[in-house]
């Protein structure tokens, strides 16, 4: 079993001051098209009917003239497991959110299920998640302080505040407890996107996002994945038949309620990313006890482990604008491609040394 902690603690160092200095990113130029080699696409330009968050062909290409729909979905208690709809997103993200507790924003755009959830409240990372792939923003609601920087965005006209929307685009399940029992159908969120005119298309070229069938180079051999965040873990085991690594959470595995399948992906990527907490934004307060909101700092650059092909690829991840999708770039230097498929971001701090593989 190998530990990424050497190489974690030297960035933090590094980047504790890159990411202080970096907190208020600028908008940059579009970046400069390269020549793309034969063998993959992107990042920022895709063959038509591929999908620039898969670089797979979709069977519908009216989709790729959609924008995105980014969710948020709850992972705590444990009776929010199997979730609806995260089976079925493009690209996933798990991230902090307080209490030692994780929670996903889970990108969307190939398919369009009608019960994602249970949806819950925003965290201060979806100011930034919309942004990188021009999306529609799937919330419960959020604290008073994230909700002002969400309505301070430039896509605040796409986010959708479900408490206060309702149906069809949210629902409640009745036979689960609230508040843990809001559901979104993605269709009727274009329609409702559609009806407040703003489904205009995304901007071109917006996926930095790079994909090949086979690694860039070789790796080190890793089959299995765990991931320990303070109150909760992800394993994930590579099942070499089918190229896909798949999901255990807390111990058990890790099923999409609807497809009534193991959650898997194609690629497993980790990102390590300066977490500071926002003490002017109360999540919670309990007995007198209060967390605060997690910022997230996803902007400048960071220190990344990909997980692809059974094998375990190091490199970086680096946003210079507000607007700007990250790039991800391996040990050599160039742009990191990715198995075809879904990828899963873990965001951990830039001090986590809970990570291991074997």
């Amino acid at each position: 079993m190998k530990r990424l902690t050497l190489f974690a603690a030297a960035w933090f160092v590094i980047l504790s001051v890159a990411c202080t200095s970096a907190a208020n990113p600028t908008e940059t130029p579009p970046p400069t098209a390269t020549p793309i080699p034969a063998d993959w696409v992107g990042p920022y330009r895709f063959p038509p009917g591929v999908n620039p968050l898969t670089g797979l062909p979709v069977a519908d290409t009216a989709r790729l003239a959609l924008r995105p729909v980014a969710v948020k979905i709850s992972n705590a208690p444990a009776l929010v497991r199997p979730q609806d709809g995260i089976g079925q997103a493009d690209v996933v993200f798990e991230h902090y959110a307080e209490a030692g507790l994780t929670r996903f924003t889970a990108v969307f755009l190939s398919q369009l299920p009608r019960r994602v959830g249970s949806v819950r409240s925003a965290r201060l990372i979806d100011v930034e998640i919309p942004e990188m792939f021009e999306s529609y923003l799937v919330y419960s609601g959020s604290s008073t302080g994230v909700r002002e920087h969400i309505e301070a965005s430039d896509f605040a006209e796409r986010a959708f505040y479900g408490v206060e929307i309702g149906p069809p685009s949210y629902y409640r399940d009745e036979e689960i407890p609230v508040p843990h029992n809001l559901f979104a159908d993605l269709v009727a969120v274009h329609d409702l996107a559609a009806r407040r005119g703003v489904n205009t298309p995304p901007a071109p070229e917006y996926s930095a996002l790079a994909f090949s069938p086979e690694p860039p180079y070789a790796g080190e051999p890793a089959v299995q994945i765990d991931v320990q965040y303070d109150a909760s873990g992800a394993h994930w085991e590579y099942d070499a038949r089918d190229g896909l690594y798949y999901r255990w959470s807390d111990g058990e595995r890790h099923f999409d309620a609807t497809l009534n399948r193991q959650v898997s992906a194609a690629n497993v990527v980790i990102l390590y990313v300066n977490h500071v907490e926002d003490v002017t934004i109360v999540e919670s307060e309990w007995e007198g006890h209060k967390r605060y909101s997690i910022e997230i700092q996803l902007w400048g650059r960071g220190p990344a482990v990909f997980f692809r092909d059974g094998q375990v690829f190091t490199g970086t991840w680096e946003r210079e604008g507000t607007t700007d999708m990250f790039i991800l770039r391996g040990e050599d230097g160039e742009v990191m491609r990715l198995r075809p498929g879904v990828t899963f971001f873990q965001l951990v701090p830039l001090e986590f040394e809970a990570l291991s593989w074997q």
